[in-house]
């Protein structure tokens, strides 16, 4: 019997070694993501997350669930929105990530509102219909079945509730497309091997991006899935894009 498979940056590898070899490079660069987040974006990812927790809509009193939420950027910011009496639940599937977040979110005194949970973003751990919404950023594209993922955040959220998803993605402009290629090839994962130690986590991260659905291919899974009215916006000629959908 053949062996499904999927890919990892380039390399096409059986689908069941994907999850470790994912949870190896997380498991390498996690003491330093954050860091190097502000390095590759020059701060600009904040500015992005704050962006999309502006679309989640959130009040207070509500629950949000950040899948991929490793180190609770987006996490915090909807912790802001819905206050002591709403509920934030950041989902991941690497403990060493989940454990920088906690950290993180011990340091802004947040921990006694938020929850911190490992599990596979393919298999979330929650009732249908539960937060109003659930969010991802930076980390759809490590998943081995995309549309099983979404899949689930759809479950999981009320109806009327909101998916978001932020992600690299596929710059629009052919010569904005090749500069952005040339430095995420040539600088990434020199800085990557300078700060963590780590060449190839950062190689895959460039490899992972240009294998990605383009913005129309991810609205179409998003569709398929369940959602509706899905839409997207280009973040810097489409280096990234935030798509939203609602569910039925």
């Amino acid at each position: 019997m053949t062996k499904k498979t999927t890919n990892f940056g380039k390399e096409v590898i059986a689908e069941d070694e994907k999850r470790g070899r994912v949870a190896e490079v997380f498991d390498s660069v996690a003491s330093k993501y954050d860091l190097m987040n502000d390095l590759m974006s020059a701060g600009a990812h904040r500015l992005w997350k704050r962006m999309v927790a502006a679309d989640t809509g959130l009040k207070p009193g509500q629950s949000a669930l950040d899948v991929a939420g490793g180190t609770a950027d987006i996490a915090l910011l909807m912790a802001d929105k819905v206050g002591k009496s709403g509920r934030v639940v950041v989902y991941d599937i690497n403990g060493e990530m989940l454990k920088y977040g906690r950290e993180k979110v011990i340091d802004k005194g947040h921990l006694s509102d938020m929850q911190f949970i490992q599990g596979n973003a393919e298999d979330i751990s929650f009732a249908d219909n539960t937060f109003e919404v659930a969010t991802v950023g930076f980390g759809i594209r490590n998943v081995t079945h995309l549309a099983k993922a979404l899949g689930e955040m759809t479950r999981v959220v009320k109806p009327g509730g909101r998916v978001i998803c932020l992600e690299f993605s596929h710059p629009r402009s052919a010569l904005f497309r090749a500069i952005y290629d040339a430095y995420s090839i040539n600088v990434l994962p020199n800085v990557g091997s300078a700060i963590t130690g780590d060449r190839a986590a950062y190689v895959y991260l460039h490899e992972s991006i240009r294998k990605f659905p383009t913005q129309e291919e991810l609205k179409a899974t998003m569709e398929s899935v369940g959602l509706y009215r899905v839409r997207y916006y280009n973040i810097l000629n489409g280096i990234a894009a935030v798509h939203i959908g609602y569910k039925v």
